[in-house]
């Protein structure tokens, strides 16, 4: 006994009655209806796993336009209805054409039992397939809707974040390359989801993939995939990151990071638009938007000859620069704001809040970590502080960072980056995995850092 709803409708109530005797004996529920004026009612009370429908109500009509239009009821009443047409053998055409419109198969007056139950089996499957296509679809929405939460909000009034604004809205529904350039922590990735979901793309994944983490050996399986025994440990058919963002975006973070070889395959693939398994000579399409981000200066590392030429211009249609959060201190307020509501709903500190001196005493600091170490700061004063009003600016900034803007103009970005990574080292007892968290960024990621600077 299949578990299933099953509803039969047709004049003839010879027809009925016997269809109804046979299917009782393998599904659960047999719904039979010599009335199609009932089915809108029918529909509403019950979900049914699969409707046969005569394709004529009315004696001596043959030409099946009673069908047609109530199964384009059907289908307006749920589009993933499984229809199953009954007709005579010479309304075959009719029921072929009804196919074209929506049905999924139809049986011929009088039937065979076992062909009969044959059909209505293929057409249950068929409707258990549509109804988790539709499940993981709904899944796939409500799983990126929260993913895409803590990068909901784009914070700033500042003329510089307007402007970003104003170039997402304009870029967000072409498919131009996007380069997004910025210090660690300025939100690129904030832009680029941002532009994801303004785009004709927004229902379909956003693949991020953070290429400093990402080892040169593992390079061409993690973002083109492999084959069944490519190498040792492939045990199974993997698609890559590009076949798994086809339809969807992928954000290709820290980009200036990898080496000329593997930019030659990279650009291979956003040439062609096609990418091959390790392992597999089999050409697999694959359709994304590109977004690409760096810290690093992509021009200057051509001129150095370290990056490609070829691969700069196919990435950068459209190239957007995130300011640093030292070049936009009116925002600073805004910030600190919307973290204290935040964690302080997150840590159950209701009426927190910063006192405004401590606010203006944060915008004359130089923010090396830019939002991130913003974003940190004040999570750690919401934990860490007694009262209802945070006061005490040590609570916010590291006693590196204690006094007013320095005079930073003879510092490198290199070199205030490997300060910063140094005093955060030192913060943690040297503790790699802790920094890293601190930082928001993976160990591989602060190793390759630390090794950049020479930092032991």
């Amino acid at each position: 006994m299949v578990t299933a709803n099953i509803l039969i409708v047709d004049d003839d109530r010879d027809v009925l009655e016997t269809a109804r005797m046979f299917l009782k004996q393998e599904f659960t529920n047999i719904h039979i209806e010599d009335t199609p004026q009932k089915i809108p009612s029918l529909l509403k009370a019950k979900e049914y796993d699969v409707v046969l429908l005569d394709m004529n109500f009315k004696k001596g009509v043959n030409d099946g336009e009673e069908g047609f239009y109530w199964l384009d009821q059907i289908l307006k009443s749920d589009a993933n209805a499984v229809v199953i047409l009954i007709t005579a053998y010479g309304e075959v055409d009719l029921a072929v054409k009804a196919m074209k419109n929506g049905a999924v198969d139809f049986v011929l007056k009088p039937w065979k039992n076992q062909k009969l139950l044959a059909t209505i089996m293929a057409a249950i499957q068929l409707r258990q397939s549509r109804k988790e296509v539709e499940r993981l679809r709904n899944t796939q929405e409500s799983l990126t809707d929260v993913i895409d939460q803590p990068f909901v909000d784009f914070i700033g009034a500042s003329p510089a974040i307007q402007r970003i604004h104003e170039i997402i809205d304009r870029v967000a529904d072409t498919d131009a390359n996007i380069l997004i350039l910025g210090e660690n922590g300025t939100g690129k990735e904030l832009v680029a989801r941002a532009i994801h979901r303004k785009s004709r793309r927004k229902n379909a994944v956003f693949i991020s993939v953070d290429l400093g983490s990402i080892s040169e050996s593992l390079f061409e399986s993690e973002l083109f995939g492999h084959v069944r025994g490519a190498f040792t440990d492939a045990r199974l058919d993997k698609p890559g990151r590009f076949e798994i963002a086809s339809s969807g975006t992928i954000f290709l973070d820290e980009i200036g990071n990898i080496s000329l070889p593997l930019q030659s395959k990279l650009l291979t693939v956003l040439q062609h638009r096609k990418i091959q398994r390790v392992g597999s000579n089999t050409e697999i399409p694959v359709d994304f938007r590109l977004i690409c981000a760096t810290n690093m200066n992509l021009h200057e590392m051509v001129y150095e000859k370290k990056f490609r030429q070829d691969l700069l211009y196919r990435m950068n249609t459209v190239e957007i620069r995130v300011p640093s959060l030292r070049e936009r201190p009116e925002d600073i307020s805004l910030l600190v704001d919307y973290f204290v509501r935040r964690y302080s709903v997150k840590y159950k500190r209701p009426g927190m809040k910063v006192d405004r001196a401590v606010v203006n005493r944060l915008k004359k600091y130089h923010w090396p970590g830019n939002i991130r170490e913003l974003q940190h700061a004040v999570e750690r004063a919401v934990i860490l502080n007694e009262g209802k009003v945070i006061q005490s600016p040590e609570l916010l900034i590291n006693s590196s960072g204690a006094s007013p803007k320095k005079d930073i103009g003879h510092l490198t970005m290199d070199e205030m980056e490997k300060q910063f990574i140094q005093q955060s080292l030192q913060d943690h007892d040297g503790n790699v995995s802790n920094t890293a968290r601190t930082l928001g960024m993976t160990r591989t990621a602060l190793y390759r850092r630390m090794k950049k600077h020479g930092i032991g």
